[in-house]
């Protein structure tokens, strides 16, 4: 699909903008601008860049070439940018157009993108690129290849101004436009079947020796392994991109509290630790999936299934949040799930969104790979990035919060708990080895480690207690209540300036080694 059609099925009919100018002269080929183009609005007099850092020396016959692609697609360059609607709201956009020397970025092109993400930056627009791209122009060399710096230079502004960065990576999408700011997106969306890689096939063939598997580089694959947060046809690009935008544009007419956290209630307390450890294994309670379900307004789930976290933009009443919510079902907390919460947390933070994080795990994976990939070193990334994200927080001890993989997503402005969730360094079987060397007492060490919920909530730990003793028998009300929490602790935090929330919660966390004893 070329540019003007990728407009004409994502755009509002005839709001699109065009915001080119003519295209840089190089080596001398003088560029010409087709007329009566619905897409292009080139056409100024060509003009070569002052202070460009290395001087293009194409080879012979690009000119000849520039000018064949042309008049071939009807478009003066690789990239087309302006602005347009997508279901009313208005956005920047920069799509490539790969039937023009394979979409590739030289320096004119690159500098249409640059000046197309600053303009979309000083317009406060949100920002959709649709790269289809063999990567950087081999007729122009290095200096095409250097573009790609200041390409991203301007995206990181963009990113750092707080307005969202979208990518629709379509097919193909290769090489320096991939490793650059294709990559950056803060969702990134792709084309069923797509080829998205670091070096198209034929290229990788010649400098590798062999082919990669046909399936390596499909986006679909790409998704499994948390690279693309969803695959999305054409047709369904315009609703996707107007339900993501909705959740990430800030709630209105929202009723904040005055910014005090509410006191703990006190439900029926479990009779001991171990109680509570017996009710969370119960077959049948409701996981993270059923309270997304059940509980959220809306969710955008993003990235693969595979990692035992679910990643999502959601909203709890009118409160759009990141949400974080471990899968106790998802097999053990790995690596891949704690880069992947890492991914939620700077998100957040990017775009300004609360974060929700949801803990109901049975521990961390316990495996070679997770020792040689780095899980103790994500966790304490996770602790440390969660302490100091500029992010309202909030988290919810869901279920079972045992060892590292809970304490990852436990740092908050505010915490919920299950009346029967509990929080432990190991599970009460382990714990009963190390003390005892006998799994057998696991019951007695529970007790003695102060586990539970309501003694985290006496201690400080645990902010706002909702009862569980029916998540079995009524999920659903469980859930809802579950809710009702989240959409008062959002309130509360929210409300709070944002220093003073970070420094309220870094000295929340120093004092609790001397209230938790």
């Amino acid at each position: 699909m070329g540019a003007r059609a990728f407009l004409d099925a994502v755009l509002d009919p005839g709001t699109f903008t065009c915001w080119d100018t003519g295209p840089v002269s190089i080596g001398g080929a003088t560029p010409h601008t087709p007329r009566n183009s619905p897409v292009s609005c080139g056409g100024a007099t060509p003009h070569t860049p002052r202070n460009s850092p290395v001087d293009v020396r194409p080879g012979p016959g690009y000119a000849a070439e520039l000018a064949e692609a042309r008049a071939r697609t009807g478009l003066d360059e690789s990239v087309t940018t302006g602005a347009g609607r997508i279901r009313g709201r208005r956005v920047a956009v920069v799509v490539s157009e790969f039937g023009f020397l394979g979409g590739s970025i030289g320096v004119a092109s690159a500098r249409r993108v640059t000046a197309a993400v600053e303009r979309a930056t000083s317009l406060r627009l949100p920002l959709l690129a649709a790269p289809a791209s063999g990567g950087t122009r081999m007729q122009e060399g290095t200096p095409a290849f250097l573009h790609m710096i200041g390409i991203t230079g301007a995206v990181s502004a963009h990113k750092a101004a707080g307005l969202p960065f979208l990518t629709y990576l379509r097919h193909p999408t290769t090489g320096g436009v991939l490793a650059s700011w294709g990559s950056l997106g803060h969702l990134t969306f792709a084309e069923p079947g797509a080829l998205v890689g670091f070096l198209g096939p034929r290229v990788h063939r010649a400098l590798a020796g062999e082919a990669l598997p046909a399936d390596v580089q499909r986006a679909e694959n790409l998704h499994v392994h948390d690279l693309v947060d969803q695959v999305v046809p054409v047709s369904s690009l315009a609703a996707t991109l107007d339900r993501t935008l909705g959740m990430l544009a800030p709630a209105r007419g929202r009723d904040l509290s005055s910014g005090h956290f509410r006191e703990t209630g006190a439900p029926a307390a479990p009779r001991s630790g171990w109680e509570a450890v017996l009710v969370t294994r119960r077959p049948g309670r409701p996981g993270a999936r059923f309270l997304l379900d059940s509980a959220a307004s809306d969710a955008l789930e993003l990235g693969g299934d595979g990692a035992g976290l679910i990643l999502a933009l959601t909203r709890f009443g009118r409160t759009p949040c990141v949400l974080l919510a471990q899968e106790r079902t998802g097999g053990p907390f790995g690596v891949a799930a704690l880069r992947r919460a890492r991914r939620g947390i700077r998100l957040a933070a990017d775009l300004g969104l609360p974060l929700v994080t949801v803990i109901d795990t049975a521990g961390a994976e316990l495996s070679r790979e997770a020792e040689e990939g780095g899980l103790s070193r994500e966790i304490a990334h996770c602790l440390a990035e969660l302490l100091a994200s500029p992010s309202p927080t909030v988290s919810v001890l869901f279920g079972a919060g045992t060892g590292g993989a809970a304490l990852a997503l436990l740092p908050a402005d505010h915490v919920i708990a299950a009346n029967h969730g509990w929080l432990a360094p190991l599970p009460p079987e382990g714990a009963a080895v190390v003390v005892h060397r006998d799994a057998g007492r696991a019951a007695d060490l529970a007790d003695a480690q102060r586990i539970d919920a309501v003694t985290l909530a006496e201690a400080g730990v645990v902010d706002t207690l909702v009862p569980d003793a029916a998540a079995v028998t009524d999920p659903a009300d469980f859930c809802h209540r579950i809710r009702q929490a989240l959409e008062t602790a959002l309130g509360d935090v929210t409300a709070v300036e944002a220093t003073g929330r970070r420094n309220r919660r870094l000295r929340r966390y120093a004092t609790l080694g001397r209230s938790v004893t």
